[in-house]
């Protein structure tokens, strides 16, 4: 490719970039003109993708961290030749409907490999698919699986602290496919990066075992270089590309008015004479627009060779890499589910449901190979680790197991980018107080509909001396306010592997499962093949005739509900029990069936060692909730829980009492 001709394709970006932001009167602008340089060597040269079939498994993974730049990546979609991606989309930019989202959204059109925007998050999903390349790799070995992770990356993007995390995994496990390249363009919304940046990002990089080099952002011939030298690389790669934000606008270039406004059609008429680009907005010339197609089909003879190995595969090894990529599960599943499930009503164990999880593992595990685990150093208390699992280690991805260290966020980013990535399906713990450490991360994956699982253990004052610092009360509220995320708190070993069932079922949303510390009884002690959790809550223990109460709990407070039902009952009032291990899923249900859970009784309860934020969706406006009304303390459980007053006495007496209001 000429220097000339590489300088129309890239202003061909440029042009497009600035011409649907003025169109929108919204968006960012000076990001895709600063880096069309390296995106058009990066396309044009170097990444494996082929337009024709955005999806296909071995393609190279490109991620737009920056994802404020998103005309960009809409741009080359449409240059390239991905057919969803008309001019007459990138015209609709940012409009009701259209596939050119504010910010890149996965799923509105092929190539958009993640959801970007929220800064640092593109970073960490690229750590977990360059991670879930070399798994897959080991598995399959280099005929099919063997790409590489390109990501473009602001200032922004490595000022977040989930960079420091996400980029700190990659050094430590030698992601070498990785590459990064850095829009180094000294500018951030409030103006010169100065203003509150002073780092050295190349000896950060290298400190946390990366390859690190910097580059003009605006000379071809060094960005292929630096590009060349990463594909040989033992470590990931940053490269560091100096450019200009907004290049080519004769007065808003190099500043912050270039960042996130339209430039306005006196700088854009400015930016059109300066880059010699005199074509009306949206309009590209046919030789440039012939000379973008054609480095698009440039990988398609690479991709009909994948395809042709993948077709001489041993059958079985072909079968199971394609179920895996598909994201179905294995046909053996249920049948061990109800198989243990029987079990465990015969054998009836009391144990924490984080051990009750450990051991729905090491039922599932052997089945569902594709799971890997995980913990943020926490596995001999998250109950993550199955038996059999090996260790991921440096040079070593035949394992199923990852020690994340104590990166909650940097952690479930790079689950994101595993199940986005496919062929996996990831999973991993920590405590449910921290969750708050990974929220961002869990609400792209909801956004997405990516079936990422985290078991969140010590999920109450039931953890105990620990105190209040752990101990999570307001937590089950915030994470069952996030769309499209499922939180299941089973109430024993039963419910356990029913959740863990339904989690992975669920292969368009996340799931969390909220476990406890203490140990719990069976109460499933009938076997059902049933699953009984799938419909969000069941009547657990019911009564003949007529019920005078209503008790509905989660997790460990069944237990509590089922005694206090004990008492209701040798009292003369007739007393029901309904489990509610996933709020979600019963809201999901038909209005007959919630009917029914719901039932008729003058007095319901709802008990829970949280908040009561949610729970007047069940118990209504004038429902009685036992439950916490503030923080923890540090003490054993048991003396906890009688503190705050939520054990079976009080929950009888509370409804005893209403009784009487009512009578």
């Amino acid at each position: 490719m000429s220097e000339v001709n590489h300088e129309l394709m890239a202003n061909a970006i440029r042009a497009l970039a600035m011409d649907a932001v003025e169109q929108a009167k919204s968006g960012h602008p000076g990001m895709p003109m600063g880096t069309a340089d390296i995106a058009t060597v990066l396309f044009t040269k170097f990444l494996r993708f082929d337009p024709t079939d955005p999806a296909w498994p071995d393609r190279d993974r490109f991620v737009l961290s920056a994802g404020h730049g998103s005309m960009l990546l809409y741009s080359l979609l449409y240059l390239l030749g991905v057919e969803e991606m008309s001019i007459d989309e990138l015209r609709r930019f940012r409009q009701l409907g259209s596939r050119t989202a504010g910010h890149p959204e996965f799923g509105h059109a092929p190539g958009i490999e993640t959801t970007t925007g929220p800064l640092g998050q593109g970073l960490a999903n690229a750590v977990g698919m360059a991670l879930a390349e070399r798994i897959l790799n080991a598995r399959y070995g280099d005929h099919l699986v063997d790409h590489r992770t390109y990501v473009i990356a602001s200032d922004g993007d490595l000022m977040e602290g989930i960079s420091h995390e996400a980029i700190s995994i990659a050094g430590h496990l030698g992601l070498s496919r990785l590459i990064v390249l850095f829009d180094d363009n000294g500018i951030s919304i409030d103006g010169p990066l100065s203003l509150a940046e002073s780092g050295d990002q190349l000896a950060r990089f290298r400190a946390a075992g990366w390859a690190a080099v910097a580059v003009d952002g605006h000379a071809p011939d060094e960005i292929a270089a630096a590009l060349e030298q990463a594909q040989t690389s033992d470590q990931p790669t940053l490269i560091a590309c100096r450019t200009v934000i907004g290049k080519g606008a004769p007065n808003k270039a190099g500043t912050a008015a270039a960042h996130g406004a339209p430039l306005g059609g006196d700088e854009i008429a400015g930016a059109r004479a300066n880059l010699d680009w005199p074509h009306p907005p949206f309009e590209i010339p046919a030789e440039i627009r012939d000379a973008w197609r054609i480095a698009g089909l440039k990988s398609g003879h690479v991709r009909k060779e994948w395809k042709a190995r993948l077709a001489a595969a041993d059958s079985e090894v072909r079968g199971e890499f394609l179920r895996c990529a598909r994201g179905g599960l294995p046909a053996g599943l249920g049948e061990a589910i109800a198989a243990y499930k029987q079990t465990l009503s015969a054998d009836q164990p009391k144990v924490a449901t984080r051990k009750a999880s450990e051991m729905a593992l090491n039922i599932i595990n052997p089945v569902v190979t594709e799971m890997i685990g995980g913990s943020a150093d926490l596995t001999g208390s998250n109950n993550t680790r199955s038996e059999g699992l090996a260790t991921i280690a440096p040079g070593d991805f035949a394992g199923r197991y990852v020690h994340w260290g104590v990166r909650e966020h940097g952690m479930v980013g790079a689950l994101n980018g595993m199940a986005l990535h496919g062929g996996l399906v990831p999973y991993s713990g920590t405590f449910l107080v921290f969750s708050d450490y990974c929220r961002p991360s869990l609400r792209l994956a909801a956004l997405m509909g990516q079936r990422v699982i985290l078991a969140l253990t010590h999920d109450s004052i039931g953890l105990g001396e620990d105190g209040p610092t752990h101990q999570p009360v307001e937590h089950l509220a915030a994470l069952r306010s996030i769309p499209n995320l499922n939180v299941f708190r089973p109430a024993d070993v039963v419910e356990t592997v029913e959740c863990w069932q339904l989690a992975l079922e669920a292969d368009d949303a996340p799931s969390v499962l909220a476990l406890t510390r203490q140990g719990l009884p069976t109460l499933r002690v009938e076997h059902t093949a049933t699953n009984r959790c799938a419909r969000g809550a069941y009547e657990l223990a019911g009564v003949d005739g007529d019920a005078s109460v209503s008790l509905f709990a989660s997790g460990s407070e069944v237990e509590i509900a089922m005694a206090a039902r004990d008492i209701l009952n040798r009292a003369g009032h007739p007393t029901r029990v309904v489990s509610v291990p996933c709020f979600e899923l019963f809201e999901a249900a038909s209005e007959d069936y919630r009917a029914e859970v719901l039932g008729s009784a003058p007095v319901r309860v709802g008990i829970e060692a949280a908040v009561r934020q949610g729970w007047d969706r069940i118990i209504g406006d004038e429902g009685i909730f036992v439950g916490m009304t503030g923080f923890g303390g540090s003490a054993p459980y048991t003396q906890l829980y009688e503190k705050f007053g939520i054990t079976a006495e009080a929950v009888a007496d509370a409804a005893i009492r209403r009784l009487g209001e009512l009578a």
